[in-house]
């Protein structure tokens, strides 16, 4: 069993290899799909693992994005004049000064967000159930409309930043092998997070936080560190997001708490809450759905995410994973004892 998942694991890994250059005319897409599985899977640190289901992850996206831009920016030129729309001026940046601005940009913007989720789940850890969704909601809404009025990093026209150094080909697919290589790293992580005694304290709060409190957990202690994890991880694909567009803004792209703030849950929901798998099957799923209702049926698209999305959650609330664990234990090393169940049905047959 063991060599067969270790056999599966390493198909997987190849066939992320080999993707984009089978499919050189989906790069994007294919990037787009591991940013997916990226927040998926940083939502369901808290909201699967841990039972606090949060609506504010969007803005440790559009943090890193824009922490991201302002160290790049910021390490060649003012930022505040290379922001103002009326400077008219050219900033031109060398290969070195792009690649650095982005290694650089993305750790910045990793280590930023983790120290925000520390001092904004300090607050908001206060709130059990809708309320610390609504609360990490307003966050992420204000930090839109705070960014989109400061002026300094570009308010509402959002920040253009310096385009690949290369052919534009050779830029998808570098961007491409970042998302998978963070996408990777993540779910290695989480593997072997989920089995240590940190796992094991974050379900304790899930299923029972005042038990999990009786028992000499510092559950407090726990939230915030899973959330700084997480959000490190968002603020780095948040970072690599602003250089693969280029151009974002504050509300439309950066702190989008309509699409990717919602997609990500849906995701998770739609995979599996609470499963390592889950949310990577839920958001492969999902991402195949969306791009075939954005090219095929064009002005119903959101129909239909909004038909899939109630689907979801009146009639498939245990999502994909779930319903397999359900139908086949035995592919998760569950094995169910039939013979009492068959003893009592023959002793039934028998009477009658």
């Amino acid at each position: 069993m063991q060599g067969a998942r270790s056999i599966l694991y390493l198909v997987l890994v190849a066939a992320s290899v080999v993707a984009p250059f089978l499919f050189p005319e989906y790069g994007t897409q294919l990037a787009t799909l591991w940013l997916m599985i990226i927040v998926a899977l940083t939502w369901d640190m808290t909201g699967g693992q841990m039972g606090y289901n949060s609506l504010g992850n969007i803005f440790f996206y559009g943090t890193g994005m824009y922490v991201a831009a302002v160290v790049a920016i910021g390490l060649v030129y003012p930022v505040g004049a290379y922001t103002d729309a009326a400077g008219g001026g050219r900033f031109v940046f060398t290969s070195s000064q792009y690649f650095v601005g982005l290694a650089l940009g993305a750790l910045a913007a990793g280590l930023f967000c983790a120290v925000c989720a520390v001092i904004i789940g300090a607050i908001t850890f206060g709130l059990r159930g809708p309320y610390f969704a609504i609360g990490t909601l307003g966050v992420a809404i204000a930090a839109g409309e705070l960014v989109s009025n400061w002026e300094w990093v570009g308010g509402g026209q959002g920040i253009a930043l310096p385009v690949y150094p290369g052919d534009l080909d050779d830029g998808k697919i570098f961007f491409y092998f970042l998302f998978c290589g963070l996408g990777l790293a993540l779910f290695v992580f989480l593997k072997w997070l989920y089995g240590t005694r940190f796992g094991a304290a974050l379900n304790a709060i899930r299923d029972d936080e005042e038990k999990a409190e009786g028992m000499g957990i510092h559950t407090l202690r726990y939230k915030l560190v899973a959330w700084a994890m997480a959000a490190f991880f968002v603020g780095i694909a948040g970072a690599f997001s602003a250089f693969q567009l280029i151009h974002f803004e504050p509300l439309e792209t950066a702190y989008q708490t309509i699409n990717l703030g919602i997609f990500m849950v849906v995701c998770v929901l739609l995979g599996g809450k609470g499963t390592l798998w889950g949310p990577v099957i839920g958001a492969i799923v999902f991402h195949v759905f969306k791009e075939v209702t954005w090219n095929y049926f064009l002005g119903w698209q959101w129909v239909a995410l909004g038909a899939l999305i109630v689907v979801i959650v009146v009639y498939f609330q245990e999502g994909i994973m779930g319903w397999l664990m359900r139908q086949k234990p035995e592919w998760f090393g569950v094995h169910v004892e039939r013979t009492e169940m068959s003893s009592g049905r023959a002793a039934t047959e028998a009477a009658e």
